[in-house]
C-alpha cells in the first residue's frame, strides 16, 4: 500500500506520478503496451490472453492488461473483480484441458512493470518442478509428446470458454 496515498471513490489508488518511477519501464517502452507478450489467444476492451514460448513448459499462459498499470491496487474494484475473473477462469480452463498436478498463478512484474498475470500449468515430471519456472531447470528430460497436443487443444478451446464466461 503506499504509504499517505488515499483510494478514490472506487477503492483505486491515484496514477502513479512518473517522475517518482524508480523502475526505468514506462509505457513508451514498456514490451507490454507495444507487443501482445506472446501468441494472442483472446482479447476483451480490459485484457488479453497469450500463449507464451517457454521451453518445456506448454501450456504457460498469460493474462495482460490492455493499458499500462503496475499493481493490482491501481484498478478500481470493479475492474479488479473483471480482470481476476478472466484469470480464474483461465485457470479453469487449462486445468480441466491439460490436468496438471498443479497451477501455478503469479503476478511479478518486476522486470515488466505491466500489470499480468502468468498461469502456469506444472507436472511433477517438468524441468522446474517443485521449483518456480524462472529457477534453474533441474533436469533436461523432453516434454511427454501428448502435453504439447493437450497446449495446443487448450489454446484452441480457450476462445469459446471465455465468451462462456461472459468476459
Amino acid at each position: 500500500m503506499r504509504a499517505g496515498t488515499a483510494r478514490d471513490h472506487n477503492g483505486a489508488f491515484p496514477a502513479p506520478d512518473p517522475s517518482m518511477d524508480a523502475a526505468p519501464t514506462a509505457p513508451e517502452n514498456c514490451e507490454l503496451c507495444h507487443g501482445a507478450g506472446g501468441v494472442l489467444l483472446w482479447q476483451n476492451d480490459s485484457c488479453r490472453v497469450v500463449a507464451v514460448d517457454e521451453p518445456g513448459l506448454p501450456g504457460f499462459l498469460r493474462v495482460v492488461l490492455n493499458r499500462h498499470e503496475r499493481e493490482m491496487t491501481d484498478l478500481a474494484a470493479a475492474e479488479r473483480d473483471r480482470l481476476m475473473a478472466v484469470v480464474f477462469a483461465v485457470e479453469a480452463h487449462v486445468r480441466q484441458s491439460m490436468e496438471p498436478d498443479k497451477m501455478n498463478l503469479a503476478s511479478l512484474g518486476n522486470l515488466t512493470p505491466h500489470l499480468h498475470w502468468h498461469v502456469i500449468p506444472r507436472w511433477r515430471d517438468d524441468r522446474h518442478f517443485p521449483g518456480p519456472v524462472w529457477a534453474a531447470p533441474r533436469h533436461a528430460g523432453p516434454v511427454p509428446p501428448g502435453r504439447a497436443a493437450a497446449a495446443a487443444r487448450m489454446a484452441e478451446s480457450l476462445p469459446a470458454a471465455l465468451a462462456a464466461l461472459g468476459a
